[in-house]
């Protein structure tokens, strides 16, 4: 071989794929409008809910049998509820529970859905077939539905509600992680790390799960909004959160029966949820985005 060959010819290596630096995906996402007033609306949601107990107005758990169904006033901004209950510290002091049981649930589908759709996508074969089968045996069922099966048979809890949702969401996961390790799996630096004697793990570790991130970041912040919803949805049939604690879908079922006397809690309660969830689809199509963006640039 001449040297010229030699010099021509492609030199494997096992660094893999830099990851585009914060500072440039920051400076594309702030570029989003959209996505940043979604980032704006949920970080100040999230600060009513760390201040809860400064931002209350009543003690949100104090009834008062002479203030049932009171329409909004000076007292009570938002009305009352059934029992008399101040609407807007009810609804400050859900945000927590409702935003915590979200983490919760994309946490217990983060646990489960991204080890295994690592061991599909990378080791391949009859592993991915068994592993994709029972996948796709759960896709075949309705989220909610499959989710109110699993709380009916744990009983009525935010926790079981929770481990219900995030063992829902855990194929979705699943999927966008194994279909990113089946591409990665391929680069030139997958092979260059195996021909220096990287074992399996330490290449799942290094270099394929660094380069899932982010669609798999992309897919958490969308479920972040699907598991509220969901909570919010199981709440709502009493199957969430019990009794004297409350979510946001908690209070809208609590709401709901009194509508036509006094809607405004209803309404209330229903637009926060629908605000919430906006925000985080659209925070994750600003990083979707985002992250699109910077690929076909070449940062």
């Amino acid at each position: 071989m001449s040297a010229t060959t030699a010099a021509s010819a492609p030199v494997l290596t096992s660094t893999p794929i830099a990851l585009p630096p914060p500072s440039s995906f920051a400076r594309r996402f702030a570029h989003n409008p959209t996505a940043m007033v979604s980032l704006i609306l949920l970080t100040l949601i999230v600060l009513v809910a760390v201040f809860a107990p400064y931002l209350a107005p009543h003690d949100p758990a104090r009834s008062s049998l002479r203030n049932i169904l009171k329409p909004p006033s000076a007292m009570y901004l938002l009305g009352s509820d059934d029992l008399g209950r101040d609407v807007l510290s009810r609804l400050i002091f859900a945000s927590r529970l409702s935003l915590v049981a979200s983490v919760q649930a994309v946490a217990i589908a983060l646990g489960i859905g991204l080890p295994l759709g690592l061991i599909s996508g990378y080791v391949g074969g009859w592993v991915d077939t068994i592993i994709m089968r029972f996948n796709d045996a759960l896709m075949s069922f309705p989220a909610l539905i499959l989710a109110v099966v699993i709380v009916g048979l744990l009983g009525p809890s935010l926790t079981n509600a929770m481990t219900a949702i995030g063992l829902v969401y855990a194929p979705r996961i699943m999927r966008v992680v194994r279909a990113s390790t089946l591409s990665v799996r391929q680069e030139v630096y997958i092979t260059a790390a195996r021909a220096t004697g990287c074992g399996d793990a330490r290449i799942i570790m290094r270099h394929v799960l660094p380069n899932v991130t982010g669609p798999l970041v992309v897919q958490a912040t969308v479920l972040m909004g699907q598991a509220l919803l969901a909570e919010a949805g199981l709440s709502f049939l009493g199957l969430g959160v019990q009794p004297p604690e409350a979510s946001w879908g908690a209070i809208l079922g609590t709401a709901f029966p009194y509508m036509a006397q006094s809607p405004v809690p209803t309404i209330a309660a229903g637009l926060v949820i629908s605000v919430t969830v906006l925000c985080f689809n659209l925070i994750g199509d600003g990083i979707r985005d985002s992250v699109g963006r910077m690929r076909r640039a070449g940062d």
